[in-house]
């Protein structure tokens, strides 16, 4: 985290009274700086599903140039300990 700086601001009475029955008076900065962290997540997720930038560029994800489908069997057969051929290999012995 980079340095930490004061910032004044002004709440309006009724909230500070409703985040100080949520957390208390001690747990107010940590409560807004979680609160401002979330927003400004939020907020940049936001613009970036509004832009026109896309998500997903093909040429990033070669593994998939076969289809989806093709990718998903070839994980799923790893993960099972399966050879290309679907069959299962032989397990190991232990030692």
């Amino acid at each position: 985290m980079e340095g930490t700086q004061r910032a004044h601001i002004l709440i309006p009475g009724d909230l500070l009274r409703e985040i100080d029955a949520l957390v208390g008076p001690r747990g107010r900065s940590a409560f807004l700086l979680e609160t401002a962290r979330q927003e400004v997540q939020r907020r940049k997720l936001l613009r970036f599903l509004e832009s026109e930038h896309p998500a997903w560029r093909a040429e990033d994800h070669p593994e998939l140039a076969g289809g989806t489908a093709a990718w998903v069997r070839q994980v799923r057969q790893q993960s099972e300990g399966r050879g290309p051929g679907g069959k299962r290999r032989p397990a190991r012995k232990k030692k």
